[in-house]
């Protein structure tokens, strides 16, 4: 559930009742919408509202001793309110975190000296003061909107999801599990540019995890219940038991690991040294991860990684890492988007477990079972890439939305029609860019909250596709 510390704006000379109509009705549709809210007691101040220095104090002693649990500052002006109080408040919080600034709107009817709020006027003084104090915010789309109304709803739900896009990245934690592959330059990455924006990097040699899956013993009580867990998780009866052993013992041995690392995603080495090595590809076990909302990327795909985490953050379902890689015909605005594949199950229409293969034919058959394969929904969806362009020194990003189709198509791996208005122009874009074949996707619409996250929070170089 999201957190909101909330600052109510007033100035003394307009009508101070607006406050408490105004407090009221905020706190109520932020119940409604399931956020929490850290807000003064109606007794302090003018209906808690603040304006004085004393105010602004009393709001940021409040939301330090809050700062574990508010994800973002929602800023509320039910009359024109005073900037230098909310900046205040803000800066001597040190939240660092989303703050959304909101006007109400005057009735045209009743614009007396009584009623008149010129919240309209006073958005863009405390947004001036934001701006000089360093302070990054969002708006709403509406200058002034009722709070009670489906377009303030919808900015809130919006900036609840940069809320958690921001938290999510701030401190993220994530494992690559070993190196990358020899033959994908393309997942070449700025360690040190994510650790930057909060985003730590925990490395592990891919010989340590199967040394550890090595040592476990086909009976032991954590092997069996993984077996039972994957084959809960997909139909597995045309899989080899010596496969689904291996497979299990692996899920083990990165559930350990990232349970001492403390990371809460990971992106895996596989194409090969996994098949030739080990005798099977992690697909399910990665799919599994995914599906709990626990992203695991492919080849050691950091930035896609991270990509995958803030879609998730944003829409709270699972991310998939897709490869852009098939026009569709003659349609210049389809595209097939295809994996192997370890796609979450709640990707598909319907999804068995099988054999890679592409892989198969190099490495044999029998050494690439466990891919999750099927095709995925006809549904909305985000998708996003995230790199790091170590030349200029910044991480940069595009997010955009399409629809996944139902257009005949028979192939195999983990695979969709993709629509994407005006695709060509965004396909220029990723190659002039020097973007990767490898995008995030989330079956949710949250590329406005990611867009913004990391534009405005994150204070990364995006593209938003339109």
């Amino acid at each position: 559930m999201t957190t909101l510390g909330v600052i109510v704006g007033n100035r003394g000379f307009f009508p101070a009742h607006l406050c408490e109509t105004g407090r009221n009705t905020i706190l109520k549709v932020l119940k409604e919408e399931g956020i929490k809210a850290v807000i003064l007691p109606v007794d302090a101040g003018k209906f808690g509202a603040i304006e004085t220095l004393a105010d602004a104090r009393l709001c940021a002693d409040l939301f330090r001793k809050n700062r574990d649990k508010i994800d973002g500052v929602l800023v509320t002006l039910p009359n024109f309110g005073d900037e230098r109080a909310v900046a205040n408040a803000l800066r001597w919080a040190e939240l660092d975190v989303p703050v959304l600034v909101h006007a109400f709107a005057d009735d045209a009817k009743h614009m007396t000296v009584s009623n008149r709020r010129d919240s309209f006027c006073g958005k863009m003084s405390v947004c001036n003061n934001l701006r000089q104090y360093g302070i990054g915010f969002s708006l709403t789309t509406l200058h002034t909107v009722d709070p009670e109304t489906e377009f303030f709803r919808e900015d809130l739900r919006r900036f609840a999801g940069v809320c958690r896009v921001v938290r999510g990245l701030h401190h993220a934690r994530i494992g690559m599990i070993g190196a990358r592959p020899a033959a994908f330059n393309t997942v070449r990455f700025s360690e040190k540019l994510f650790e930057a924006s909060g985003i730590s990097v925990e490395t592990v040699d891919l010989s340590e995890i199967l040394g550890r899956a090595g040592r476990l013993k086909d009976g032991e009580a954590a092997v069996k219940e993984k077996v039972k867990t994957v084959c809960g998780y997909t139909a597995c009866g045309k899989t080899p038991k010596e496969a689904l052993l291996r497979m299990a013992k692996l899920g083990v041995a990165v559930d350990q690991w990232m349970q001492e690392t403390q990371v809460t995603a990971t992106a895996v080495q596989c194409w090969t040294s996994l098949e030739q090595n080990y005798g099977v590809v992690p697909c399910t076990i990665m799919s599994m991860m995914s599906d709990s909302l626990l992203p695991s990327a492919c080849e050691t795909d950091i930035p896609g990684l991270i990509g995958m985490m803030a879609l998730q953050f944003a829409s709270g379902k699972p991310s998939a890492l897709l490869d852009w890689n098939n026009n569709y015909g003659d349609d210049p605005d389809k595209a097939v988007l295809f994996h192997c594949s370890n796609l979450p199950k709640s990707f598909f229409v319907d999804h068995k477990m099988d054999y890679q293969a592409i892989i198969a034919g190099s490495v044999g058959k029998d050494s690439t079972y466990g891919t999750i394969v099927g095709r995925i929904k006809p549904e909305p969806f985000t998708f996003c890439r995230v790199s790091t362009d170590d030349e200029i020194g910044e991480v940069i990003a595009y997010v955009g939305e399409g629809q996944f189709t139902d257009d005949a198509l028979g192939t195999f791996g983990g695979y969709g029609v993709a629509h994407v208005p005006d695709l060509q122009d965004l396909l220029q874009y990723i190659c002039d860019n020097g973007f990767e074949h490898h995008v995030a996707a989330n079956l949710s619409t949250v590329g406005d909250a990611v867009s913004e996250a990391f534009e405005t929070y994150l204070g990364w170089d995006v593209y938003q596709h339109s």
